[in-house]
């Protein structure tokens, strides 16, 4: 989805700008399909930012009762999907409550050095294996990014994982594209290298296996055997489940599809009923 780098992307269209102004005049229809069209790709920006789907959860409502909130502010300057990403940029790195990663100030030597402690000398043979071993998979990349800085986790979720290009990321976060990629090539090395020292699916040659830290992970609390967090999660209807997204991982090692080998997560349908109340409560002058 790269762009010209000179333009923020092209602009929304007919159908974008429509539905938008619908909504602004009052029609509460319009106003819940804004919110359908955003609500899985906010959620999946929010649980990549925040590690566990409860937090991601109450990100996302945030988020989209603050996109709602502004619909009468868009411009049409760039299309209603980025326009919602630098909204929900803007409150993720601004956020006050701390991961678990970034209450510790874990680095990533420190979780490598984690991750070498306490694996099997065999692959988990328990019950659920494969499934348990996708949870680890799956915690384990969102850990990772929990210990690069808000600033650069960011950026290298714009682009490695939703493929943005540097003008479109750079004008999401109120930066220049020079400042973006400084960023992102600062969050790239680093999460190469640690792939590249740690991790097996990036380098036959490195220590840990997914299926060799189950155990340990079951010890420490890390993974629920009977609510995987993860590789239990609702997908969008029709998009990647755990199996598909694991699949496209295997035929690349590289950092963009080992940390984007998740599912199409979908939002929680009692959270969007809780913004749909919250809209029809009368809190936004918009649709009096």
């Amino acid at each position: 989805m790269e762009t010209d780098e000179s333009a923020v992307q092209q602009g929304p269209d007919a159908d974008e700008l429509a539905l938008v102004a619908r909504a602004v005049a009052g029609d509460r229809t319009a106003v819940g399909e804004v919110v359908l069209l955003l609500q899985d790709p906010i959620y999946r920006l929010a649980l990549r930012m925040v590690w566990r789907p409860a937090d991601a959860e109450d990100a996302t409502q945030e988020i989209l009762l603050r996109v709602v909130g502004h619909l009468g502010t868009w411009r049409g300057e760039a299309k209603l999907f980025t326009w919602a990403y630098r909204i929900g940029v803007n409150y993720l790195l601004n956020l006050e409550r701390k991961t678990v990663q970034e209450q510790r100030q874990v680095s990533l030597d420190a979780f490598g050095e984690d991750l070498r402690d306490g694996l099997s000398e065999a692959d988990y043979r328990g019950p659920e294996g494969e499934l348990l071993t996708h949870e680890v998979r799956l915690n384990c990349t969102q850990a990772m990014l929990q210990c690069l800085a808000r600033d650069e986790r960011i950026a290298f979720v714009l682009s490695d994982i939703f493929a943005l290009s540097s003008a479109e990321a750079a004008w999401i976060t109120d930066s220049t594209p020079a400042a973006y990629r400084k960023r992102l090539e600062r969050a790239k090395k680093r999460i190469g290298n640690f792939l590249t020292d740690t991790c097996g699916l990036a380098n036959p040659q490195a220590p840990c296996r997914c299926s060799r830290r189950v155990d340990k992970a079951l010890e420490l609390g890390r993974i629920d055997p009977h609510r995987p967090a993860f590789a239990g999660h609702q997908v969008t209807p029709g998009g990647r489940d755990v199996a598909a997204a694991a699949k496209q991982m295997s035929t690349l090692r590289d950092a963009a599809a080992i940390l984007g080998a998740h599912p199409d997560y979908a939002a929680p349908q009692a959270k969007i009923d809780a913004i749909a109340g919250l809209i029809d409560s009368g809190r936004f002058p918009l649709l009096d």
